[in-house]
């Protein structure tokens, strides 16, 4: 079995989408459609943007589901069998499982950009998130209680990722103060990111309220094959199920670590991640190495013909 795996945000690159829209037809016209849909060229920014325009959220999501969508949707020479996305990324795997539209994924996408950003600056706490490499999940979960505890600062999972590296979110108070807690009993790295917000914690409760009310307003459709969601790991068919799960999935911690061993437990062999570099990849290579794992990039419709984001193995 093979599974399309989509990464989330962080994925973003200067020029992303560029080589696709001058050489794919089909690129082009989704490329397009898409700009009309926003009443700007997104494409401008994706194409030619600096990094910082990028990294603006309202630029930043709407960009890497554009791309993560047109990037599955331009070959022809591989078929999911399920699919998978990594937060941002379950957007863009809804999009090509057939569960909701392209279009419907564009307004859900911007309209979580907009009301991310609004909950994260209308909160009277500055939150952050952070990345923790080289400690066992119980003992971040153990910890970061204690350190809440110990300086009144809230601090949360976001992202269970792979075997010993886990995102945490919350107050960036907190957040510093949980990795440099970390560095001093032996963590590999524990960094706070260049990320402002605390998403899948209860911080977006709002945002969660408010984007439910758009996504239950949004049709979904009965998906041509299986997606797992982030919020159970689990696979889903059921739209009402699905729709559920991309409500609760905005408070929720992403459980990529289990949805990675479940795909495999169900019998998927190969992993084709739908991005721009090679992140999930990498992850999936850790912790199953003799399992297929690829880039979309790197499939004959693709060699030689966007070779500005071919992957290069290490």
């Amino acid at each position: 079995m093979k599974a399309f795996i989509f990464p989330g945000q962080g994925c973003q690159k200067e020029g992303m989408g560029k080589d696709l829209y001058e050489k794919f037809p089909k690129a082009k016209e989704l490329f397009e459609r898409a700009n009309d849909f926003f009443g700007r060229r997104i494409t401008d920014v994706m194409f030619n943007g600096t990094e910082e325009e990028l990294m603006e959220t309202i630029n930043t999501q709407p960009s890497v589901f554009l791309y993560e969508v047109v990037l599955a949707l331009c070959q022809d020479d591989v078929k999911p069998d399920v699919v998978a996305g990594h937060s941002l990324g379950e957007f863009a795997a809804l999009v090509i499982n057939g569960t909701i539209s392209f279009e419907d994924g564009l307004n859900l996408v911007l309209n979580r950009a907009v009301i991310g950003q609004k909950a994260y600056e209308s909160s009277s706490v500055k939150t952050g998130m952070g990345a923790v490499i080289g400690l066992n999940d119980e003992y971040v979960e153990r910890r970061i209680k204690e350190i809440w505890d110990e300086t009144g600062e809230p601090i949360y999972f976001a992202n269970y990722n792979g075997p010993g590296q886990v995102v945490i979110s919350g107050s960036r108070k907190g957040v510093r103060a949980a990795c440099k807690a970390f560095m001093a009993e032996g963590a590999k790295k524990a960094v706070p990111l260049a990320i402002g917000g605390s998403f899948h914690t209860p911080f977006m409760n709002e945002a969660r309220v408010e984007l439910g009310e758009i996504i239950k307003e949004t049709k979904f459709n009965r998906p041509t094959i299986p997606i797992y969601q982030c919020v159970d790991a689990l696979p889903h068919t059921d739209p009402e199920t699905i729709k559920d799960n991309l409500i609760q999935h905005i408070t929720h911690p992403v459980l990529w670590t289990t949805m990675t061993h479940n795909m495999v437990k169900d019998g998927v062999t190969e992993f084709f991640e739908v991005g721009t570099d090679d992140t999930l990849e990498k992850i999936v290579h850790r912790m199953y190495p003799d399992l297929h794992q690829q880039s979309l990039l790197d499939v004959p419709s693709y060699c030689g013909k966007v070779a500005n984001y071919k992957i290069v193995k290490e």
